[in-house]
């Protein structure tokens, strides 16, 4: 049974690698937003006389991050499940000897990961290696400090793509009950950017809302890993944060899981 999961995996992320055009203009994209938001936070840090929680060498590299990775953000839903709920194709998908939930789950790990590959590879190169050689140091995308925090990170950053897949399984779910995505498609990209720190990192906001930005289960696809990344969390004390991660992601793959069972007692199929 996982050898037939693993090759859903594996066949949807070969189809989605295809997709290279969008990938050069998506890169092309999140360069210029990412060269904006440093300048802008440059300026901020220019400006400010109060000590801040993250030094700016740390948020340029969440930013640059954060442009590499924006992929994973679960900020849409897969278009053909969009496509098939709406058309009655789902009706092929209840035969199929698997269960529903992991299937789509599975495509959905491909979603998030075959994307974020061919955006991320040439950002972390430019930011990385190209920024520092042509003089911009400043504006570079900082080095992991050590084996530890590099294996620490990517711990971090598997258990926010886990968190991403279960959230956006809720939206899958929700359009089997909805027909429509429309609504999830405008409401949850500005949602998940805020909340999980891509628009401004969690720590620079005011402190009467860090103990709720602590809490929500949004603080782990960005805020998490990225500071793990830059030093801004330790990596031998981000124990709690990725229990977070772990917590929320079985939370969200419960009701995930609760929601589909309940949507698949009485299904009616659209178009045919």
């Amino acid at each position: 049974m996982f050898n037939a999961y693993w090759s859903v995996i594996s066949a949807r992320y070969r189809t989605l690698l295809q997709y290279r055009a969008a990938a050069i203009a998506g890169f092309v994209t999140q360069l210029f937003w990412g060269a904006i938001k440093i300048m802008v936070m440059s300026a901020f840090f220019a400006v400010s006389t109060e000590p801040q929680p993250m030094k700016l060498v740390e948020v340029v590299s969440y930013i640059w991050l954060g442009q590499a990775l924006l992929g994973m953000l679960p900020w849409s839903v897969d278009k053909e499940l969009e496509a098939m709920i709406t058309n009655g194709g789902i009706s092929y998908e209840l035969v199929r000897p698997l269960d529903l939930y992991s299937f789509w789950f599975c495509r959905t790990i491909a979603l998030r990961t075959a994307t974020t590959t061919l955006r991320s590879i040439p950002m972390l190169i430019f930011a990385l290696l190209l920024l520092p050689l042509a003089g911009f140091d400043e504006w570079a995308l900082a080095a992991p400090g050590g084996l530890v925090v590099t294996c620490v990170f990517l711990l971090s950053l598997v258990c926010a793509l886990l968190l991403a897949c279960s959230f956006t399984m809720i939206m899958h779910v929700i359009l089997v009950w909805t027909i429509s995505g429309d609504g999830l498609n405008r409401i949850l990209p500005s949602f998940t950017m805020i909340f999980s720190g891509m628009v401004v990192p969690l720590p620079l906001f005011p402190d009467w809302t860090q103990g709720f930005l602590s809490l929500q289960p949004f603080r782990g696809l960005v805020d998490v890993p990225f500071r793990i990344y830059t030093g801004n969390i330790p990596a031998l004390e981000a124990g709690p944060d990725i229990l977070h991660q772990l917590i929320w992601s079985a939370v969200f793959i419960f009701l995930g899981r609760r929601l589909l069972a309940s949507s698949m007692h009485r299904v009616v199929v659209q178009g045919g």
